[in-house]
C-alpha cells in the first residue's frame, strides 16, 4: 500500500519565521537547497523523513504537529461549511486541500465566520418570531415573499378566484378542460416522462399528464396548464400589483398563482361554499363531490375569504415527517411560527402513526383561545409505480375556532364545554410562555432560567422570568 505523502509548507513557514530566519539559512540547517526549501513551503514538494528528522533535532519540532488527520478534518469541515446555500459556487477539492494546508489559519479563521453567522442566522430568527415582526419581507427569500404575499391577502385573490369559477359556469371542469385546450391547439395524452406529473411539448400540441398520478392530480394540473395559457395576462397583472424584489420571488409566484386557479376552477367559489355548508364541512363528502384530493378540499376551504359571503375561518396547514410546516395559511388567530416546525403537542405529527385516518383534538394555545383541530396522514407515490417508487408522506391540518366547531361535523360527539378535555399546544418552544411543558425543546427567548444542582425535573432548567 503506498506511503501518503506529506504536505507541510504552512508548518515549515511558521517554524522558519518563529526563528526569525531567512529561507537561506533555514535551507541551510535543514540540509536542503534554497530552491528545494522553497518547492516544500509552497507545497509543490513533499516533506521528506531527512527533513522531519531534521526539525526535530534543529529545532525541537514536534512531529505531531503534521498529523495528517489534522488537515483532512478541516477540508472535511470546510467542505461542510461551504455547502451552505448562502455559497453559491462549489469549490474544488484540490482548492481546500491547499487552503488547508498552506492557510491553515485562515481556513480556521472562516470556519469561526461561518459558525457565527450560522448562530446569528438563528438568533435574527429567532428574534423574528419573538416579536412578530410583519416587515421582514425586506430581507425575506423568495419562498417567504411569496408565502407573506398569499398570507396577506387572505389567501384569497379575487380577480384570479373570479375567473376560475367564471371558467367552470354551466359545464364540467373535464369539458372546460378538453374545450379550452383544444382552442389552443393542444391534445392531453398521458405517458411516463421522467416522473414529471405535467410536461408540455409546444412542438406536437401535447399536453402530457403523468399515469401515475390519480384523476385529481391530473385534473388540477391541467387546469394549471391552463391558467397559464388562457389566463396569463390576468395573472401577470396580479404579479405586478404585489411588486415582487425578484424576478424568483415573481416565478414561484406565478406557480402559485395558477395553482389558485386549478383549485378554485375544480371548487368554484359560490358551488363549494354551499356545499361545504350543506355537508357541515365533510372533507370525503367535498372530495368526492368535486372530484378533488382531500389536501385540496381543506386548502380550498382556508381560501373562503371572499368579501360579503366568506366562509369558516379556518387554518391549514401541511407537515412533512421531520415537523417541518411546507404549507400554510390562518384565517383564525391561529398564527404559525416563521422558522422552524409547529408544536410537538399539536394532533398533526400524531397523523403519521394512524395513515388514512382523521385525527381530532381539542386544543388551546396560550393567549387562551380554543380550536377544533382535525389531522390525517396523506401519502402519494412520485412519478412511478407503487413497488420501488419513493413515496412522499405528509400530514394536513385543519382547524377553526371552537365557536364555529358546531358548524363542522368533526365536532360531533366532542364535549366541547368541558375545560378539561382541552389540550395545550403552543406555536413554538422559543416564544410559547408555558413553563411546565414536558415537550419543551429549547428555552423560551427572553425568560430567565433556574439551573438546579441539586433538583432534576422533566427539563434540566426552569422557566423563572
Amino acid at each position: 500500500m503506498a506511503t501518503q505523502k506529506l504536505y507541510a509548507g504552512a508548518k515549515l513557514r511558521e517554524t522558519r519565521l518563529k526563528h526569525e530566519l531567512t529561507q537561506k539559512a533555514f535551507a541551510e540547517r535543514l540540509g536542503v537547497s534554497l530552491p528545494y526549501l522553497n518547492q516544500m513551503e509552497h507545497n509543490h514538494r513533499p516533506v521528506s523523513s531527512s527533513v522531519i528528522l531534521a526539525l526535530v533535532q534543529e529545532f525541537d519540532f514536534d512531529v505531531g504537529a503534521l498529523a495528517l488527520g489534522d488537515g483532512e478534518r478541516m477540508v472535511s469541515d470546510l467542505r461542510e461549511a461551504l455547502a451552505d446555500p448562502v455559497f453559491t459556487d462549489q469549490v474544488p477539492l484540490a482548492d481546500l486541500r491547499l487552503i488547508a494546508s498552506n492557510g491553515p489559519a485562515f481556513a480556521r479563521a472562516f470556519l469561526d465566520l461561518h459558525r457565527a453567522y450560522l448562530q446569528a442566522n438563528e438568533r435574527l430568527a429567532s428574534l423574528d418570531e419573538a416579536l412578530g415582526q410583519q416587515d421582514a419581507r425586506a430581507g425575506a427569500l423568495p419562498w417567504e415573499e411569496v408565502r407573506d404575499f398569499f398570507h396577506y391577502c387572505d389567501n384569497y385573490i379575487d380577480a384570479v378566484d373570479r375567473a376560475a369559477e367564471q371558467f367552470s359556469a354551466n359545464r364540467s371542469v373535464d369539458r372546460g378542460i378538453e374545450e379550452t385546450l383544444a382552442a389552443h391547439g393542444i391534445t392531453i395524452a398521458t405517458g411516463d416522462r421522467g416522473g414529471a406529473l405535467r410536461e408540455i411539448d409546444a412542438t406536437s400540441g401535447t399536453l402530457w399528464l403523468s399515469p401515475f398520478a390519480n384523476t385529481a392530480t391530473r385534473r388540477f394540473q391541467a387546469l394549471h396548464q391552463i391558467a397559464l395559457l388562457q389566463y396569463n395576462d390576468l395573472i401577470e397583472a396580479t404579479l405586478d400589483l404585489a411588486r415582487f424584489q425578484s424576478d424568483t420571488a415573481r416565478d414561484i409566484a406565478k406557480i402559485g398563482m395558477a395553482n389558485y386557479f386549478a383549485g378554485a376552477a375544480m371548487m368554484p367559489y359560490d358551488r363549494f361554499l354551499w356545499a361545504a355548508r350543506e355537508t357541515r364541512h365533510d372533507l370525503d363528502q367535498l372530495a368526492l363531490r368535486f372530484g378533488a384530493s382531500l389536501e385540496q378540499v381543506a386548502h380550498r376551504l382556508s381560501t373562503l375569504q371572499r368579501p360579503g359571503a366568506k366562509g369558516l375561518p379556518f387554518f391549514f396547514v401541511r407537515v412533512d415527517q421531520a415537523g417541518t410546516i411546507t404549507k400554510r395559511h390562518s384565517a383564525t388567530r391561529l398564527q404559525f411560527a416563521r422558522y422552524g416546525g409547529a408544536c410537538p403537542l399539536w394532533n398533526v405529527h400524531r397523523a403519521f402513526e394512524t395513515p388514512g385516518q382523521f385525527l381530532r383534538q381539542l386544543a388551546e394555545t396560550p393567549d387562551g383561545v380554543r380550536y377544533l383541530c382535525l389531522a390525517r396522514e396523506i401519502s402519494a407515490p412520485v412519478g412511478g409505480p407503487a413497488f420501488r417508487t419513493p413515496v412522499r408522506r405528509f400530514a394536513i391540518a385543519l382547524g377553526c375556532e371552537i365557536a364555529h366547531a358546531g358548524d363542522v361535523v368533526y365536532s360531533d360527539g366532542l364535549d366541547l364545554k368541558d375545560s378539561s378535555g382541552f389540550e395545550p399546544i403552543g406555536i413554538s418552544c422559543r416564544i410559547c410562555e408555558r413553563r411546565s411543558c414536558h415537550q419543551r425543546s429549547v428555552p423560551p427567548l427572553e425568560r430567565d432560567l433556574t439551573v438546579s444542582q441539586s433538583r432534576r425535573g422533566v427539563l434540566p432548567y426552569e422557566v423563572t422570568g
